[in-house]
């Protein structure tokens, strides 16, 4: 997969949650910018199958976002955020191989059938003939 490192950009806030005046007064939060429509990185099908499958996490600019604040440190939140943002797009770039559809072999649809005759029979068994 190509390094996406140079496309991106980064954005940092303040954390939320608990943690006291640290947390309100430090920006740790970081938020990795990538657009996905500008890259360089990927041909147009593999541009358009990343646009198709993250569809929900890009906004209106064509911006997929990724925020973290996993951590206390800025610098390992934007490179867990590259890491995240990595992993997103290796997963919408993953062709699954097509299925093969399987044939029914013909002991397994003896064996059905033949429980469905002993069913049956078990049935006609308990029948009471007036």
């Amino acid at each position: 997969m190509p390094d996406l490192e140079h496309e991106v950009f980064y954005r940092t806030a303040r954390s939320g949650g608990s943690g006291g005046q640290h947390v309100n007064k430090v920006e740790t939060m970081a938020e990795a910018w990538w657009q996905v429509s500008a890259t360089r990185c990927f041909d147009a099908d593999t541009r358009e199958r990343i646009e198709d499958k993250l569809k929900n996490r890009i906004n209106k600019e064509g911006y997929l976002i990724v925020r973290c604040s996993e951590t206390r440190s800025q610098l390992e939140n934007k490179t867990l955020a590259l890491q995240k943002l990595r992993d997103l797009v290796a997963l919408a770039i993953h062709k699954p191989r097509p299925r093969k559809p399987t044939k029914i072999s013909r002991a397994v649809k003896e064996r059905r059938l033949e429980s469905k005759r002993l069913e049956s029979a078990k049935k006609q068994m308990r029948r009471r003939d007036w």
